[in-house]
C-alpha cells in the first residue's frame, strides 16, 4: 500500500470512528435524562460531551489528512523511484492533400500551412509565469512524463482518437499524458505556443497521484483563437522542463480553392 492509499484509509477510519462517537454521545445523553440522581446524570452528561468533542476532532482530522497531511508526509518520506517504461515516440505520417480540381498551367495552388514543425530553442519558463507559482518548486528528480497525445475529446483517462493534425473549427484541445514518480503539491506548468507565441497556459500545484495515466492539460480559448499553423506544448515540473508535444491546425480548405478554370475558346484559322 502506498502513502496516498494509507492516508485515504486512515481518513475513512476517522469518519467511521466519528460516526460511532456521535451515536454513543447521543445515546448517553438520552440515558442521562432518565436518571433520578443528579450526580449520575451529571457524570453521564460529561461523558456525552467528551464523546461529542471526540467526534469533532475525528471529522476535522479526516478532512485535514488528504489536504495537508499527505503533502506533509511527502516532505519527510519522498516516494521511492520505481522503474518505468520509457515511452517511445510514434511518428505520424503527414497528410498529403490531393487536389480534385484541374487547374490551368498558369495557376499554382500553394498551401498556406505546411506540416513541418518550426525549430524552437531550449524550453524555459517566462518570468511572468514564475510569478504565479504558489506551491513548492523542487520536484522528484526521477519524475517522468510520457508523450503528449492531442485530441479534441477526453474521457477523463484517455484521449479519444488522438492525432497531430486537426481541421477547424476547434472548441477545446486536450494534451493527455502518463506520469510517474511525481510528488503531489509541487508546482507544474503547461505552456501552449503558436508559432513561438504564448497563447495559452496553466500553472498550479500538482493534484494527481505519484504515478499513472490520465494526466492532461487543456486549452479552450487561446489568444487570437485557433489560428492555422504549428502548435507546441511544453510541460514543466517546478523549473524543470519534462516533455514537449506538437500538433498542427490546418487552414480552411475552402479558401485554397482556385477560381473556376476558364474554358478556352478556339478560333478557326482560314
Amino acid at each position: 500500500m502506498d502513502i496516498r492509499s494509507f492516508v485515504w484509509v486512515l481518513a475513512l477510519f476517522s469518519l467511521v470512528g466519528a460516526y460511532f462517537a456521535i451515536r454513543t454521545a447521543v445515546r448517553t445523553m438520552q440515558a442521562a435524562r432518565k436518571m433520578s440522581f443528579y450526580s449520575l446524570r451529571r457524570q453521564q452528561n460529561a461523558t456525552a460531551w467528551r464523546l461529542f468533542f471526540l467526534f469533532l476532532f475525528l471529522v476535522a482530522f479526516a478532512f485535514w489528512l488528504p489536504s495537508y497531511g499527505e503533502p506533509l508526509i511527502y516532505v519527510y518520506y519522498p516516494p521511492s523511484p520505481t522503474p518505468s517504461l520509457t515511452p517511445t515516440i510514434t511518428l505520424t505520417p503527414t497528410i498529403t492533400l490531393t487536389s480534385t480540381i484541374t487547374e490551368t498551367p498558369t495557376l499554382t495552388n500553394t498551401p498556406s500551412v505546411t506540416d513541418t514543425p518550426s525549430p524552437t530553442t531550449t524550453p524555459f519558463l517566462p518570468s511572468a509565469i514564475e510569478a504565479l507559482f504558489t506551491g513548492p518548486v523542487t520536484p522528484n528528480p526521477d519524475a517522468v512524463f510520457g508523450a503528449i497525445q492531442f485530441s479534441t475529446n477526453f474521457d477523463g483517462v484517455n484521449a479519444i482518437d488522438p492525432r497531430t493534425v486537426f481541421q477547424p473549427p476547434i472548441k477545446i484541445m486536450y494534451g493527455v499524458f502518463a506520469y510517474n514518480n511525481t510528488i503531489p503539491g509541487v508546482q507544474w506548468t503547461a505552456l501552449w505556443y503558436h508559432e513561438r507565441d504564448l497563447v495559452c497556459y496553466e500553472t498550479q500545484p500538482w493534484n494527481g497521484g505519484t504515478g499513472g495515466g490520465g494526466g492532461y492539460t487543456e486549452c479552450e480559448d487561446p489568444i487570437g483563437g485557433w489560428q492555422p499553423g504549428n502548435y507546441e506544448v511544453q510541460i514543466f515540473m517546478g523549473y524543470e522542463w519534462k516533455v514537449i508535444g506538437r500538433f498542427t491546425v490546418l487552414g480552411d480548405l475552402s479558401t485554397n480553392t482556385p477560381e473556376a478554370a476558364k474554358t478556352p475558346t478556339f478560333t478557326a484559322t482560314p
